[in-house]
C-alpha cells in the first residue's frame, strides 16, 4: 500500500539479506506445475529491500570446507556475543532442559500467531502458581510483583566440543534422577529429538496419558510438489497486499485493491471483488463460517490524494466470495473526520478496530456499531485490540515520554472491561500474544536490545486481572518477536496447553558449518521452563507457526541445497512428525527461501502449504528478469 513516508510498513519485506543468488530464470509459466497466471496478469517486480531483522539462509561460513559448486554467497560473520549468539548455559544444563512436568491443563486455544484459521473452542484460564527453584532453568520466573527485569546473559560462547560435554553430563543426570531417556539423531535431512518417560509413551489420543494432539496427520508421502505460484503484480511503489486465509474450498489472498479466491489445489481463480482502495491491514482470525475483517483505503491513490486514509473497515465472506459490508466511523471525541485505523481483529461475532485517533467495534454479520472506546480527560485511549477466543485491549495513558499501559479483558458485545492489569513502569509498548489464556509480551525498560520487542512475558488471570507469573525471556537466547506498531503483531511463538512455545536463537550445531536451534516451552502457571525440547537438527532451524490442538505446527528451514519442511511437534513429548518436505530443485528452493519468516504469511493445513508476501515492490533495474513471487503453494504428492 502506498503510504506517507513517515509511516513505513509494519513488517519487513519478504526478502532476507544474503539470499542465495537467483538461478537462471525458470521456464515460462514459473517452476513446478506450469500454469498461466490469474486473470489480470502479474508482472515480474524486483526483489524487496534487505530484511532489517537480519535473518539469513543457512550457508557454510568462510574458512570451512565448501560444498559442491553452485552454493549461494556466504553470509557475514556474526560477532561473538552479538544478535542471535547463544549464551553459555547456566549451571543445571541448558541447552538440555529438565524432565517433563506433569500435565494438568491441555485445553486448546485459538490459533494466535498463525494466519487464516477459524477460532477454536474456549478454554480455562491458568491458575496462579509460585515458581519453584528447580534444576536447570536458564532463567527463573518472577513473582507477581514489579521488579527490575533480569539482565540479558553474557559471557563467552561455549565451543561445540564443550556444549557436547555439558549436554552429555546433564543427560546422565536426567536419566538417573528423572527416568528420562533422551534420544537425538541427526543427518543431512535434519534431526529429531524424541523424549519418552516412564509415564508416557506417545502423547497422542491418550496413549500413555499424553496430550490429545491435533488434527494434522502425516500423509502417506510427505514429499511435496509445487501446486501453483503467482508472480508479484507490477507496482510503482511499496504496496501492501496483507491477508491470506484458507477455507475448506479456497485459498484467499489480498491483491492490489482487490480480494481474490483461488482453488486451494489448482490455483484457478474462483472469485474476485474490488475494493475502494488498497488493503491496509487484515485480521488473521476467521469465524467458524469463514468470515474475516480487513481495513482498506477510502480510495485509490491519485495525484490529488497520494495517501488515501485507511478509514474503511470491512468484513469478507470468504465462503461466498464477497465483501459483506464496509464503513467508516468518526471519533468518539466528535468532529466529522473519520478514524484512521491501524489494526483490526475479530472475536466471536465482534469486529474491533483501533487507531491513534480512536476505535470502534461492530457486529460481524451486519456491521452495526456496537461501541466506541471512551477517551478520558487524561488522554487515555485504546491502543489496539487482540481477538481470537476472547477480546483484550492495551489502553494507553500518560505521556509519550512516560506512558502507562493497562491490559484489559473486554466484554466483546459492550466493550466493558472485565479485568485490568497495569503493566510495570518502563513499558512503552505491549503486545498481546494470546487472549485465552491472556499472555502479554513487552520490552521492559528497553532491555531486550535486539529489536525483538520482548524482554518478558506476562501470564495474566483474565478473570481477575492479577498477574500469575512474569517470565523473563533473554532476547539473546529466544527468537520470538513482536512489533511495536500493532498490539496483535507477534510472531514465532505459540500458546497452547497453558504453555508458551518459543524458538531459541540460531547457534552453532555439531557439523562443520550451518546453524541450528530448538523449540522449548514455558509453563504459564509457574513460569518454569518445561522438560523436553524439539531439536531442529544440524543445518536446520525451527519456527513455530500455529497450534494444532495440543501440538505445534512448525516450519523447518533447511540448508541452502534443500527444500524446507513442515513438522508437527507433540506438545508434551516434543516428538516431531514430518508433514511435508518441499522440493530441492534449485529454482523451487530459491523461490522458497526468498520469503522472510519475519514477514511472510505461512499457512499449513491438511497437506497443503502456502507462502505469501505481505507487500510488493517496483521492478528492479539491476535484474529486471528475476522472478519474484506473490504466492507459492505446495501440496503433498
Amino acid at each position: 500500500m502506498t503510504q506517507p513516508p513517515q509511516q513505513p510498513p509494519n513488517d519487513p519485506p519478504n526478502t532476507p539479506p544474503g539470499a542465495p543468488n537467483t538461478p537462471p530464470a525458470p521456464p515460462a509459466g514459473g517452476f513446478g506445475a506450469p500454469q498461466d497466471p490469474p486473470p489480470g496478469g502479474f508482472g515480474q517486480p524486483s526483489p524487496p529491500p534487505a530484511d532489517p531483522f537480519g535473518k539469513q539462509p543457512q550457508q557454510p561460513p568462510a574458512g570451512q570446507p565448501q560444498p559442491p559448486a553452485g552454493p549461494p554467497p556466504q553470509p557475514p560473520t556474526v560477532p561473538a556475543g552479538g544478535y542471535g549468539a547463544p549464551q553459555p548455559p547456566p549451571s543445571g544444563g541448558y541447552p538440555t532442559p529438565p524432565a517433563p512436568q506433569p500435565n494438568g491443563y491441555g485445553y486448546p486455544q485459538a490459533a494466535q500467531p498463525g494466519y487464516g484459521y477459524p477460532q477454536g473452542p474456549a478454554g480455562q484460564p491458568g491458575q496462579p502458581g509460585t515458581p519453584p527453584q528447580g534444576y536447570g532453568y536458564p532463567t527463573q520466573p518472577m513473582q507477581p510483583q514489579y521488579g527490575a527485569p533480569q539482565p540479558a546473559g553474557g559471557g563467552k560462547k561455549f565451543s561445540t566440543q564443550m556444549q557436547i560435554i555439558v549436554a552429555a553430563a546433564v543427560a546422565v543426570v536426567l536419566i538417573i534422577g528423572a527416568g528420562i531417556v533422551y534420544s537425538a539423531t541427526g543427518d543431512d535431512k535434519g534431526g529429531k529429538a524424541e523424549a519418552s518417560s516412564s509415564g508416557s509413551t506417545g502423547g497422542k489420543g491418550g496413549e500413555g496419558g499424553g496430550l490429545a494432539g491435533g488434527d494434522e496427520k502425516a500423509p502417506a508421502n510427505t514429499k511435496s510438489k509445487v501446486a501453483f505460484q503467482f508472480p508479484q503484480p507490477v507496482v510503482t511503489d511499496i504496496t501492501t497486499v496483507e491477508g491470506s486465509w484458507l477455507t475448506d474450498k479456497a485459498y484467499v489472498k489480498s491483491g492490489i485493491a482487490e480480494i481474490n479466491g483461488y482453488d486451494r489445489d489448482k490455483g484457478t481463480k474462483l472469485w474476485s471483488f474490488p475494493l475502494a482502495g488498497e488493503v491496509c491491514t487484515a485480521s488473521r482470525h476467521m469465524s467458524e463460517d469463514y468470515k474475516t475483517a480487513i481495513v482498506f483505503q477510502e480510495a485509490k491513490a491519485s495525484k490529488e490524494n497520494k495517501y488515501p486514509s485507511c478509514n474503511q473497515v470491512g468484513v469478507i465472506d470468504l465462503a461466498a466470495g464477497k465483501l459483506l459490508w464496509s464503513k467508516g466511523v468518526t471519533s468518539a471525541t466528535g468532529g466529522d473526520e473519520q478514524i484512521r485505523f491501524d489494526e483490526v481483529t475479530l472475536s466471536g461475532t465482534t469486529v474491533a478496530a483501533a487507531g491513534t485517533s480512536g476505535g470502534a467495534a461492530f457486529k460481524l454479520d451486519t456491521g452495526a456499531e456496537l461501541w466506541k472506546p471512551k477517551v478520558g480527560a487524561d488522554g487515555c485511549y485504546d491502543g489496539g485490540y487482540a481477538g481470537g477466543e476472547a477480546l483484550a485491549v492495551v489502553r494507553r495513558c500518560g505521556t509519550s515520554d512516560a506512558p502507562q499501559l493497562t491490559v484489559q479483558a473486554l466484554n466483546p458485545t459492550t466493550g466493558a472491561p472485565l479485568s485490568s492489569f497495569q503493566m510495570p513502569a518502563g513499558v512503552d509498548y505491549a503486545s498481546i500474544v494470546s487472549t485465552k489464556p491472556l499472555v502479554v509480551a513487552a520490552d521492559v525498560g528497553d532491555t531486550a536490545g535486539d529489536g525483538s520487542g520482548i524482554s518478558d512475558f506476562f501470564s495474566i488471570d483474565a478473570a481477575t486481572g492479577k498477574l500469575i507469573v512474569r517470565i523473563p525471556a533473554d532476547a539473546e537466547k529466544y527468537a520470538a518477536r513482536c512489533a511495536s506498531t500493532e498490539v496483535e503483531r507477534c510472531r514465532h511463538m505459540v500458546v497452547t496447553n497453558n504453555r508458551l512455545y518459543l524458538p531459541t536463537e540460531r547457534h552453532d550445531g555439531t557439523s562443520e558449518y550451518g546453524d541450528t536451534n530448538e523449540i522449548v516451552a514455558f509453563d504459564l502457571a509457574t513460569g518454569k521452563l518445561l522438560g523436553g525440547r524439539a531439536d531442529a537438527g544440524d543445518r536446520h532451524t525451527l519456527t513455530p507457526l500455529r497450534k494444532d490442538g495440543t501440538s505445534v505446527i512448525a516450519y523447518k528451514e533447511s540448508p541452502y541445497d534443500k527444500g524446507g519442511q513442515v513438522v508437527s511437534i507433540d506438545g508434551e513429548t516434543f516428538k516431531q512428525t514430518q508433514l511435508m518436505e518441499n522440493p530441492s530443485d534449485e529454482a523451487v528452493r530459491t523461490a522458497e527461501k526468498r520469503f522472510s519468516l519475519d514477514s511472510a504469511e505461512l499457512i499449513y493445513s491438511d497437506g497443503r502449504f502456502y507462502m505469501a508476501a505481505k507487500s510488493v515492490h517496483k521492478p528492479s533495474t539491476v535484474n529486471p528478469d528475476e522472478k519474484v513471487y506473490l504466492v507459492v503453494a505446495y501440496r503433498a504428492e
